[in-house]
């Protein structure tokens, strides 16, 4: 009878042991996943703060200023979002007919002005990571005669 014991005790050690190793592995998988799960809630933040940035770029610019525009200008970050740039650049076809209109009269009075926005976040550790939006924008400008 005490030889049977014996083998039961390393039985239930080996039992132990695999369980032990599965519990390692299941914790380093959970591991692993919340750092994933935090790098995307990182690259959402970081385009929502790019989204923002662009909006801030248009609001800032936009009338008389975003009409003259002739050169890239940047757009730096700021407090509101630090980690997020724009540049403004005029489009390289110049003034054309605009889309969402109807002709002002026979003399094409109006015509639009396209600019490109483009917006690029840094994010992660170290600021790694780059995700960039790129949007256009169009304004109706007076042509003149």
């Amino acid at each position: 009878m005490k030889k049977q014991q014996g083998v039961v005790l390393f039985f239930s050690l080996i039992v132990l042991l695999m369980m032990t190793v599965i519990g390692v592995a299941l914790a380093v998988n959970s591991s692993q996943s919340l750092r994933m799960a935090g790098a995307g809630s990182e690259r959402v933040e970081a385009l929502a703060a790019a989204q923002g940035a662009q909006a801030r770029a248009i609001n800032n610019n936009q009338g008389s200023n975003m009409a003259n525009i002739d050169n890239n200008i940047p757009v730096p970050a700021d407090a509101t979002f630090p980690n997020a740039s724009s540049v403004i650049a005029p489009s390289e076809f110049g003034d054309v007919n605009c889309q969402r209109s109807a002709d002002a009269s026979s003399t094409n009075l109006i015509s639009c002005r396209r600019m490109e926005i483009t917006t690029e976040a840094k994010f992660g550790r170290d600021n790694l990571g780059r995700l960039s939006v790129v949007t256009g924008v169009e304004q109706e400008v007076l042509t003149g005669s």
